[in-house]
């Protein structure tokens, strides 16, 4: 594919390359944007100058980032991936070799200290975490993409517990401008699906279906825009499909050179019109204009 392409989007600009597959992109007020390396195994950041820095060395595969009531990084770990190269790009296949488990950890950004939260769910470990969305009470959902279970933590590192299961290697997590809905996509039956949001760390007993490929394109990680739209990062379009909430396309974006890994979105900016992309077969984030502001996340700094 060549060049990119947008609907409602603009100039598609390449902020960093030679990145170990990026994921979990968290835009910060002070113009930087941190990502995780799931190859890599690092917490980076990328400042406004384009200058790329390890914050932390998270071991196994950070894949999801979100900002804790705190202010430090919490960051949700598949363990960690093998991977191989095909056509030039990087693609996961199976886990590493070190593979340890899954586990969620804490990063103080002012420091890089690291430290552990959660491994288990009582006598359950964790066997991939993914996605992390923080709601306003200040806990948080995560998947375990590989369970496909949903859970709830708190920040305090005091509980956790299961909230939502069934799902089918569940990737990306988001919550609605309400805080009413959760919703996650599943990578490769193509569906994202909703709960209602029912109480703090509770949801509905059943999930719905907003929109389904049928299995035609897979899903990777998400955000949610001040639409309500659900824009998902779409492997087979390369690139973020945007689902509104009564579950119709409204938007599209490609990146520049076709990626089967575009991975995630979140956004920022002085308008919250940027969405930064993780295109992470090639080790790419790019940053384009949306076409309204994204959704500013629970204490996102």
């Amino acid at each position: 594919m060549g060049g990119g392409g947008s609907v409602g989007g603009g100039e598609m600009i390449e902020l960093a390359s030679g990145l170990q597959f990026p994921e979990g992109p968290i835009a910060m007020d002070d113009g930087s944007v941190l990502v995780v390396e799931i190859e890599g195994g690092d917490l980076i950041r990328v400042s406004p100058d384009r200058t790329v820095s390890v914050v932390s060395r998270c071991g196994g595969g950070p894949n999801g980032a979100a900002i804790g009531p705190d202010g430090h990084v919490y960051i949700s770990n598949d363990g960690g991936l093998a991977f191989k190269t095909v056509d030039g790009v990087r693609q996961p296949f199976d886990q590493a070799a070190g593979y340890h488990g899954g586990s969620i950890q804490r990063v103080d950004l002012a420091t890089g200290t690291l430290e552990t939260m959660y491994t288990h769910c009582g006598d359950t470990p964790i066997t991939s975490g993914n996605d992390i969305v923080f709601d306003v009470q200040g806990g948080f959902y995560f998947n375990d993409t590989s369970a496909g279970l949903v859970y709830y933590g708190l920040a305090d590192g005091s509980s956790i517990h299961l909230v939502a299961g069934g799902l089918q290697l569940n990737n990306g997590l988001g919550l609605s401008p309400g805080q009413d809905r959760l919703y996650a996509s599943e990578t490769y039956t193509g569906r994202i699906v909703y709960w209602d949001v029912v109480g703090v760390g509770a949801l509905s007993d059943s999930f719905a279906v907003l929109y389904s490929t049928e299995g035609r394109h897979h899903w990777d990680g998400l955000a949610i825009d001040s639409e309500g739209n659900v824009c998902g990062a779409d492997l087979e379009e390369s690139g973020i499909t945007a689902i509104s909430p009564e579950g119709r396309v409204v938007a599209k974006v490609t990146v520049p050179e076709h990626d089967p890994f575009v991975t995630n979105v979140c956004f920022g900016g002085p308008d919250m019109r940027t969405a930064f992309i993780t295109s992470a077969g090639l080790g790419r984030l790019y940053a384009t204009e949306w076409h309204c502001p994204g959704l500013r996340l629970n204490f996102n700094a």
